[in-house]
């Protein structure tokens, strides 16, 4: 029913946000990243994603800061047993990419980081998800591109595809960058990836 609304922001709290437009506020329930992200945003002009659920006895109106969020919330809500409150408490912990690339690694445990999220659900969202995640790569982000073509421990992830992250945004392209990044010690912290995958192009 509705794509986005864009509006003054007349209120907000944690999870909590109220457009004006035109002169009717509409409440949003949003992530606490989400939430953040407006804290400097009242009184000024801003644009949120919406999603509208409808529920035997309750209509709530949800709230994105990008399109990206959105579509991560409705892959989230998807999954057997998650509902909206506990996809919102996903996506208040991860980001979309952060959320795309834990996915795509098997990382359980960052997903079962969220408040109320445990292992069992967890591991829910990555076998259900990881294939649609795989092939569709929702953010379209690279972080989350590198996440799926790399097979890494899933506590390892994290820091190696961000790592190519990095290395890509200084133009070398996906394959260059794989390559450079094998044998690398992916326990390393990032910018030591980065300095040792360098150290391999160099060569």
């Amino acid at each position: 029913m509705f794509y986005y609304l864009k509006g003054e922001l007349a209120y907000r709290e944690n999870g909590l946000c109220v457009i004006d437009c035109g002169g009717v506020g509409y409440k949003l329930t949003v992530s606490m990243i989400t939430s953040e992200a407006m804290t400097t945003k009242l009184g000024k002009e801003v644009k949120l994603f919406t999603h509208l659920a409808v529920r035997e006895n309750e209509v709530e109106l949800f709230g994105f800061g990008s399109n990206e969020e959105r579509e991560c919330f409705n892959h989230l809500t998807g999954v057997s047993g998650v509902g909206p409150k506990v996809a919102l408490s996903v996506l208040s912990t991860l980001t979309p990419d952060k959320l795309a690339l834990a996915i795509c690694t098997d990382d359980i445990n960052a997903i079962a980081k969220a408040p109320g999220i445990g292992k069992k659900t967890a591991m829910r969202i990555v076998l259900e998800l990881k294939d649609k995640f795989s092939k569709e790569v929702i953010a379209t982000s690279e972080a989350a591109k590198i996440g799926a073509s790399v097979s890494v421990a899933p506590q390892k992830g994290s820091s190696l595809a961000e790592a190519a992250e990095g290395l890509m945004v200084l133009g070398y392209d996906k394959t260059t960058v794989l390559s450079a990044l094998k044998g690398v010690d992916t326990t390393l912290p990032v910018g030591e990836i980065i300095r040792l995958a360098l150290k391999n192009l160099s060569r």
